[in-house]
C-alpha cells in the first residue's frame, strides 16, 4: 500500500470527530487510532485522550515495533504491538481504531462473540460473529498473540472483542473504520435491546449475496 494522498494527521482527526459525533465513545474517550504509511510504517496516536486530537499528535512507527519519529505516551507505548500485528498480518488494512464503545465493551467483558444479526454489519463486509480474543495485559505478548490467532482463525473478519477490555476494528482507511467501529456499537447496542423481548433473529441463508447484490444493482 502506497503513501496516503491526504494528511495522515488530518484523516485521523476526521475519522475521530466522527467517532464522537456518532457518540460512540466511552464516557473517558479514550481510543488509540493507526493509520498504514507504506508497506513498513505506520503512524499513531501519541496518547490514549483523543477527545482534542490535533494532526501532529501522532507517532511513526515501523511494523517491528520501532518509534521512528516522535513520542508515545506510556499509554500507547504499550500497545504499539497490537496494532503491527494486524498489519503485518493483512495487507488490506489500512488503519485501526481501538475503542471501548459502551455496547460493544459490555460482549467484550462478558466474553461473547458478537453476532452478525444487523444488517450494516453484512454491508460492511462483517458478515460474522465479531470474535472474542482471551485476555491478557493490554499489549503484552499474550495479548498479541491472542489477536493473531483470532485473526488467523477468522481470517475475514474486520473487528475482534478484546476479552474484559474493548473493542479492535480495522479496514481501509480511517473513515471506513471509524463506520464499521459505529455499526459494530450499534449493532451491540439492539442486541442488548432485542435479548429483552426475546431475543435477536439470524439472518436466513444467503442474506450476506442478497445484500452485495442489492448494493452492486444500485452502483451500476
Amino acid at each position: 500500500m502506497t503513501t496516503q494522498a491526504n494528511n495522515p494527521g488530518d484523516l485521523l482527526v476526521a475519522a475521530v470527530q466522527h467517532l464522537f459525533s456518532s457518540e460512540v465513545m466511552s464516557h473517558s474517550g479514550h481510543a488509540n487510532l493507526s493509520i498504514r504509511l507504506d508497506t513498513d510504517r505506520f503512524a499513531l496516536t501519541s496518547s490514549g485522550m483523543v477527545r482534542d486530537l490535533r494532526p501532529d499528535q501522532l507517532a511513526t512507527v515501523s511494523v517491528q515495533g520501532e518509534v521512528l519519529d516522535g513520542e508515545l505516551g506510556p499509554e500507547n507505548a504499550e500497545i504499539v504491538a497490537m496494532h503491527s500485528i494486524i498489519y503485518k498480518a493483512r495487507a488490506d488494512v489500512g488503519a485501526i481504531i481501538h475503542t471501548h464503545s459502551p455496547s460493544a465493551t459490555a460482549f467484550a467483558l462478558a466474553n461473547k462473540e458478537l453476532p452478525c444479526r444487523a444488517e450494516p454489519l453484512l454491508r460492511f463486509g462483517q458478515a460474522e460473529p465479531v470474535p472474542v480474543v482471551a485476555w491478557g495485559p493490554r499489549g503484552s505478548d499474550v495479548s498479541v498473540r491472542g489477536i493473531a490467532d483470532a485473526m488467523d482463525r477468522h481470517p475475514t473478519t474486520s473487528a475482534v472483542l478484546l476479552a474484559n477490555h474493548g473493542l479492535l476494528a480495522f479496514a481501509a482507511d480511517p473513515i471506513a473504520t471509524a463506520r464499521l467501529v459505529v455499526a459494530i456499537e450499534e449493532a451491540a447496542e439492539a442486541e442488548l435491546a432485542a435479548a429483552t423481548i426475546g431475543g435477536a433473529v439470524d439472518f436466513p441463508a444467503g442474506a450476506l449475496d442478497a445484500v452485495r447484490a442489492s448494493m452492486a444493482r444500485v452502483r451500476s
